[in-house]
């Protein structure tokens, strides 16, 4: 087996060292109807250091058998739930992720040294529903270069500060964003009727966040929650839509829609939805290229709003380039004036900033 750290782009390793620890989890019928898969005790593999790229061997699970499946988890910390990322703590993002590989069939068959390589790895979330309850939401990633079909490190950031913002029973009073974050708890939670589009969804970490967030808070079955990306992630944001699909309601469960921001039409379901109370996004701005055709279509979306009814923006944003941030006053042409209100602390304690826009006028 080979593995490296890295940062969510994979352009840079993980500079520090970092004790890593393997174990198992059945991948059998059973596995299924767990909340959450279950571990072994975690084993310590080695230690991480920068350069330290080789291959490991790693022990079978106990009293496995030939034909059973498991899957290999490796984390960083050294107890029985350490394979599932928090999403209410604040340092989530402080230390590298953990990962859990595809059924790996055990079989005295294969042949020796060969060993294919696995296209994909998932990851386990948890989301705190209210009065004790807690949703696990498995996503699942592909071991390809393609950005859309990974985790971000935003797209965890700005989820974590969701949950948190979902649970609060009232912000502080003495905050200077108050009046941003009551709105941003009314477009988001409300018990009422609430349309909302995520754009760049990638795999749909906040979208399926936030749809197990609501359902929980509304019986509400005409909203809706509108997934949106290029064509070519659509598989896999439809997979992981589904793999969820006992937390949501109807009117919560995340809809992959296909959404190409150099089209300047919209597809019937974005149309249809008659305008939005939200808008949510996380690490768009990778690319500057895009961002004339990103602001187009996000004029075009409030444009699709009554004047009295404009949406609440809501961008998670990590800095890879001080450039990005032209883009700030590209969206102040359109009428969008956003304002940081939080923060996640990002992996390399970089931060995740949390922005909240007003729209003054409809695009």
């Amino acid at each position: 087996m080979f593995f490296y750290l890295a940062n969510d782009l994979r352009t840079e390793d993980f500079t520090g060292e970092e004790v890593i620890y393997y174990s198992w989890s059945s991948a059998g019928p059973d596995a299924q109807l767990e909340p959450y898969p279950s571990i072994s005790p975690p084993q310590k593999l080695t230690t991480w250091r920068p350069g330290n790229f080789k291959e490991f061997s790693v022990p079978l699970p106990p009293r496995a058998r030939d034909g059973q499946s498991y899957r290999l988890v490796l984390t960083t910390r050294q107890h029985t739930r350490a394979h599932i990322l928090n999403l209410a703590a604040r340092d989530v993002g402080e230390r590298p992720l953990p990962v859990m590989s595809m059924p790996i069939l055990l079989t005295a068959q294969a042949r020796p040294g060969y060993a294919e390589k696995q296209q994909a790895i998932e990851r386990v979330y948890r989301v705190p529903l209210g009065s004790g309850k807690d949703g696990f939401l498995r996503v699942r990633e592909q071991t390809s270069f393609d950005l859309d079909k990974k985790v971000w490190d935003s797209g965890i950031g700005l989820s974590s500060w969701l949950v948190e913002t979902a649970q609060q029973v009232s912000p502080d009073g003495a905050s200077p964003h108050l009046h941003h974050i009551e709105r941003l708890k009314d477009a988001l939670f409300s018990s009422d009727k609430r349309r909302i589009i995520e754009l760049g969804s990638g795999t749909g970490i906040v979208s399926l966040t936030l749809g197990a967030l609501r359902s929980t808070r509304t019986t509400d079955q005409e909203g809706c929650i509108l997934t949106t990306d290029l064509e070519s992630a659509l598989p896999l944001l439809a997979h992981n839509v589904s793999t969820n699909d006992s937390l949501f309601i109807q009117s919560t469960r995340p809809k992959p829609l296909a959404l190409d921001w150099d089209d300047e039409s919209f597809s019937e379901d974005i149309c249809a939805a008659g305008g939005f109370d939200a808008i949510i996004m996380a690490d768009v701005t990778y690319n500057t290229a895009s961002f004339p055709a990103f602001v187009r279509t996000l004029a075009s979306l409030v444009r699709l709003s009554p004047p009295d009814r404009l949406p609440t923006i809501v961008l998670g944003y990590k800095e890879r380039d001080p450039e990005e941030r032209t883009l700030w006053e590209m969206v102040r042409g359109i009428g969008v004036t956003l304002e940081r209100i939080g923060e996640r602390e990002g992996a390399g304690r970089e931060p995740v900033e949390i922005w909240v826009g007003k729209c003054d006028r409809a695009g």
